[in-house]
């Protein structure tokens, strides 16, 4: 059984990072895709990032280019999400998700639809 446990969330001021974790037991992330999607109160599940483990393509949304950085480790069986220069615009709840079968490429949005593994969620709050 595949599952996923995200970490990392908290509290930080406008400007301020945050790094998330996602790990994953039950399988390896060999040939997944991994991802970080977000929610925030009143609005639609936003993917934020994608990772192909199998070619190494990567999604970021307009919104987070720049700031966002997805990464893995595959020791640890781990993809993070080093979040920069937060934003009042950025706070949600972050979930991490997998999908097979699914390669990410820049400027190709992705869906919550693709992906069938998720985690719990990990709150992000941005305030002063």
């Amino acid at each position: 059984q595949v599952q996923l446990v995200e970490s990392g969330g908290g509290l930080v001021e406008p400007g301020g990072s945050l790094r998330l974790s996602c790990t994953v037991s039950g399988s390896t992330m060999d040939g997944y895709a991994s991802a970080w999607f977000r929610q925030a109160p009143g609005k639609k599940r936003e993917g934020v990032s994608c990772f192909s483990h199998s070619d190494g393509g990567i999604y970021y949304a307009d919104s987070v280019k720049g700031r966002f950085t997805i990464s893995r480790d595959n020791a640890k069986n781990t993809v993070y999400l080093q979040m920069n220069s937060l934003e009042p615009e950025d706070p949600a709840v972050y979930y991490c998700a997998l999908a097979t079968m699914l390669w990410c490429e820049d400027n190709s949005p992705i869906s919550q639809s693709d992906f069938g593994f998720w985690g719990q969620g990990t709150q992000v709050t941005v305030s002063s």
